[in-house]
């Protein structure tokens, strides 16, 4: 049966193959993911539908054309196929592995998902992967059925001379939509348990580890506070900088649990009279560490005087330092302006720095979990890539919007707003 494209359908499919791309880089540890589907006047060949994990474009469609025939085969024969990654993608994982993955529905071939994991996959997140592409094989066929159902539908009521034909063909596909209506059901409440158990792993692990971390940072602060004269320099240097990757570790783990709970909507509102002017003032402060002995001003850039607003202090006090902190990292010299007005019930904030700047091609991946720019970025710059997810969703929670322009060697501006009455 040849399915009939529909704008309208096709423009939902690509946005569900957006989210299980998304999720099956998630399940191979930050993998590279391509999502193909078949097209219908020649059943060999495939249509890239959705990436996820890669960090351009240009990477994406490298990996593509590189693996082009193992894909293929996977569609033509119906079963797995296993090769190689090459270039940046084979790099980044352990062993530089491809696994394409047919998506088969109904004894038919109708696509097929390309993985190239970051690590080997466990025999739980390869079932979860199999599931996925189970799942993702309905949706495609389903999508397909609908459009041809719905212009059945149509050409019925144009040729009632045909309408008994056209009717036992609509009742036939209606079953068939039925049918796939309910293994998506049951399929999704599957995946709904995997993701269920892998927010319970993070959450618990993440508690778990912070305990003890919390008492390794209390030691060293209470020996660093000391006063005892057989510590020499050179040891308390290697405290202080022991401190200084448990603090920045012990924040990693805090972000896990604050992107956890906001999943789970456990990470309620909480409005109170906040003065921005402090604010702003409380964060600076706190990266002064990060700044160290670099050679660069932190500039306040208040047009006007800011008026006590109703807000989340938290939430806001929050999104500020992530911002700050990340400009401060990666800025070597210059200046870092962080600037606020109230105008119209919105409270519009910016930083803009003198760092390094993020190409084109990078930009609309930043707020993405565990995305880095650059992998030497991760040596160089310390951090796991948590935080912008962090101020994206919490900017979110806020009904907040936000901006972003750069240039690679000149900079980075990012400017947000939240809605706020004042005090």
């Amino acid at each position: 049966m040849e399915t009939i494209p529909n704008p309208v359908h096709e423009e939902k499919l690509d946005h569900a193959l957006r989210i299980t791309a998304s999720q099956a880089s998630g399940l191979s540890s930050g993998g590279a993911v391509l999502l193909y589907s078949h097209v219908d006047d020649d059943p060999e060949t495939g249509r890239l539908r959705a990436a996820a994990g890669f960090r351009t474009a240009e990477e994406a469609r490298r990996f593509a054309t590189d693996l082009e025939r193992l894909v293929l085969d996977a569609i033509k024969t119906g079963e797995p196929q296993r090769g190689q990654a090459v270039g940046p993608i084979a790099e980044r994982g352990e062993d530089g592995s491809a696994l394409a993955i047919p998506l088969t529905t109904r004894n038919r071939v109708v696509g097929a998902m390309l993985v190239a994991p970051n690590a080997p996959l466990s025999d739980e997140a390869r079932d979860a992967i199999d599931t996925l592409a189970w799942s993702t094989a309905i949706q495609i066929d389903h999508a397909g059925l609908t459009s041809h159902y719905q212009l059945l539908a149509a050409d019925s009521e144009k040729n009632l001379e045909l309408a008994d034909e056209k009717s036992d063909e609509l009742l036939k596909l209606s079953e068939e939509l039925f049918a796939q209506d309910i293994e998506l059901l049951r399929n999704n409440e599957k995946l709904g348990k995997i993701e269920k158990l892998k927010n319970d792993f993070i959450e618990k692990m993440s508690r778990e580890l912070r305990t003890p971390l919390n008492s390794i940072i209390e030691a060293t602060i209470t020996v660093l506070s000391s006063e005892n004269e057989n510590l020499s320099e050179a040891s308390r240097q290697t405290l202080r900088n022991a401190l200084d990757e448990g603090t920045a570790y012990q924040r990693t783990l805090q972000n896990i649990l604050d992107l956890w709970r906001i999943k789970q909507d456990e990470f309620p509102i909480e409005i109170q009279d906040v003065a921005m002017a402090d604010v702003i003032d409380e964060t600076i402060f706190s990266v002064q560490d990060t700044l160290r002995d670099k050679p660069v001003e932190i500039v306040k850039d208040i047009p006007e005087p800011l008026p006590r607003i109703r807000t989340d202090l938290a939430k806001i006090n929050q999104i500020l330092f992530l911002l700050l902190d990340n400009a401060a990292k990666f800025t070597e010299r210059g200046t870092i302006r962080i600037g606020a007005r109230y105008h119209e019930d919105r409270l519009h904030c910016w930083i803009e720095d003198t760092g390094i700047g993020i190409c084109p091609d990078d930009q609309k991946y930043i707020w993405n979990e565990f995305y880095q720019v650059d992998d030497r970025a991760s040596d160089r710059y310390r951090g796991a890539g948590l935080g912008l997810t962090l101020v994206h969703d919490l900017l979110v929670l806020l009904d907040g919007d936000s901006l972003l322009s750069s240039e690679p060697g000149s900079g980075t501006r990012i400017e947000f707003s939240i809605p706020a009455v004042r005090a």
